[in-house]
């Protein structure tokens, strides 16, 4: 009896082995499968960003002159580059016109976003096969279909419009489709949110005004990214088309930051149509990394410091980037999904996007999330979560779209008149 039953034992100990090792290679397989999805999906649906700064990444690196252009047809060390983006499936990255709020100073806005937009420009005609510009949806559908990455314009800043309301007609015309109309500080559209000293207009400036009004009337998004709590308040009385945020988050997560946006202002912005680009850096995502951030900083002031080091010296670089490494700030793919969530439970699947911010947060973006080749890893987390086919592709593009779309259509209707 004893021996049955030490076989016994034995047998049942091998079929729950058996039957554990078959739920493993299950459940494997459930990911693969869901993988392979996320995969197929970033190649089937359009993807655009409201914000990548590869523009000032190259004016950085010296690419100012009328001939000379960065190749990123080739694999680079920056966030975005074409090899990337066909890999992560990006088919219409809004190209950033950063504006620096320094020549809102000294001057030169104008010139600047101008050197800019022709850097843009020249990536097209030294790249015809690989990318194309878009003024319209239709265009950057038209661009997909011929496997053309598209790179529609955003400008950060509204500076370059100089006091000048016929400049807007003018940006529309170099094919700017929207403008962040302030930065890090105030101007004289409207408030800055991290400008919180001045509040000089307590909103948006009577200039401001006028600003939106042309925007409405030729066709140009207004991005509400950047702008004080005020200032998105009285755009939002004033607008006659939806607006966007380019590249922000959820307040929720990061409570005091009012770079990201409340609830009550992605409510209003989803009641008005509006969409909320999700930005993928760390610090934007939640206050714990924004604390380990400022944690850090403070530590390699002082290393800097101490050593006698200037922040572009070899060694005080190689070891901020191990010092990085080691205290590990950066957020998880989920943190970004989190993000996606909260808009989708307070307004609206409609009303959200994505607005990663690559090649302009540095070295702060999240785990899995690192460049543009990573997009279908985030589609997987949307997976896991239940977002059906449909959600994706509004997230990718469609929510966008009706924005951009409406934003022509108000347009035409105001020139009619």
């Amino acid at each position: 009896m004893k021996l049955f039953f030490k076989i016994g034992v034995i047998f049942m100990a091998l079929s729950f082995a058996c039957s554990g090792e078959q739920s493993k290679k299950s459940q494997d397989n459930e990911v693969l499968e869901l993988r392979e999805r996320a995969h197929r999906l970033s190649k089937k649906f359009i993807i655009t960003d409201g914000h990548i700064d590869l523009p000032y990444r190259m004016a950085n690196k010296g690419f100012m002159s009328r001939n000379s252009v960065e190749d990123v047809s080739i694999e680079t060390m920056g966030d975005f580059d074409y090899p990337k983006a066909k890999m992560g499936g990006l088919d219409a990255p809004f190209m950033s016109i950063y504006v620096p709020a320094a020549l809102q100073k000294s001057g030169g806005a104008k010139v600047f976003a101008d050197s800019l937009i022709d850097m843009v420009g020249r990536l097209s005609e030294a790249f015809p096969n690989l990318f194309a510009p878009a003024g319209t949806p239709s265009e950057v559908k038209e661009n997909f279909e011929k496997a053309l990455i598209s790179l529609p314009l955003g400008m950060e800043n509204g500076a370059p419009i100089e006091s000048d309301l016929a400049n807007v007609k003018y940006f529309f015309d170099r094919g700017i489709r929207y403008i962040t109309l302030t930065h890090s500080l105030d101007n004289e559209i409207c408030d800055s949110s991290y400008d919180t000293s001045e509040d000089t207009w307590d909103g948006l400036s009577p200039f401001g005004e006028q600003v939106v009004q042309e925007m409405n009337k030729w066709g140009i998004m207004i991005d509400v990214s950047h702008i004080s709590d005020k200032a998105f308040y009285d755009i939002m009385n004033l607008t006659q088309a939806p607006v966007i945020a380019s590249h922000s988050s959820c307040r929720k997560f990061t409570p005091g930051f009012m770079r990201n946006m409340n609830d009550d202002m992605i409510k209003l912005l989803a009641e008005k149509e509006g969409v909320i680009q999700i930005n993928f850096g760390s610090s934007f995502l939640s206050k714990t990394s924004q604390d380990q951030f400022s944690e850090i900083k403070t530590s390699l002031e002082e290393y800097r410091a101490a050593e006698g080091l200037s922040e572009n010296d070899s060694t005080y670089v190689a070891y901020a980037a191990q010092y990085l490494i080691d205290m590990d700030p950066f957020e998880e793919i989920k943190t970004v999904a989190d993000h996606i969530d909260h808009v989708v439970a307070i307004a609206g699947i409609d009303y959200v996007g994505l607005g990663s911010d690559f090649d302009g947060v540095g070295n702060s973006l999240p785990k899995g999330l690192k460049d543009v080749s990573m997009y279908p890893n985030l589609i997987y987390e949307l997976l896991m979560r239940g977002y059906s086919d449909e959600d994706i592709e509004k997230i990718c593009s469609h929510n966008v779209f009706r924005v951009w779309e409406e934003t022509l259509r108000v347009a035409s209707k105001i020139q009619t008149l």
